[in-house]
């Protein structure tokens, strides 16, 4: 497994082996956003710009967007999430990934937290 980075926005990004990056949401996220029911992902060769709506997600409890990391290329969707949303309740950081990417400048992964610095993030929210 690559190595992981993560948002303030509650997004994680796995660095594979292959220079591709899995992207999701944490369990923290789904956890309070409850049930997912719907999840419309981006297609794949889309080009979308750091900070743009790479994704959206509706649960029983209210619709939310999913923004790029960082600048990249869709090269893959997990096409499993639209008949079963509920992957991302179920395994947030594994079957429950949104897209795969490829990263326009990689040292822009540099500016995301580690997991020590989200777990501290997000325990200051409890």
């Amino acid at each position: 497994m690559g190595q992981e980075k993560y948002t303030v926005e509650h997004e994680w990004l796995r660095i594979e082996d292959d220079g591709l990056v899995t992207v999701g949401i944490t369990a923290y996220a789904q956890d309070h956003l409850g049930d997912l029911v719907f999840v419309q992902l981006p297609e794949v060769g889309a080009d979308i710009a750091k900070g743009e709506e790479a994704a959206v997600i509706e649960s029983v409890k209210a619709a939310s967007e999913i923004n790029m990391p960082v600048a990249g290329t869709v090269v893959e969707i997990n096409e499993t999430l639209a008949d079963e949303p509920g992957k991302v309740n179920e395994d947030p950081l594994g079957a429950g990934w949104f897209f795969k990417m490829k990263v326009d400048d990689t040292a822009e992964l540099n500016s995301l937290m580690d997991k020590a610095a989200y777990d501290a993030m997000i325990k200051g929210l409890a």
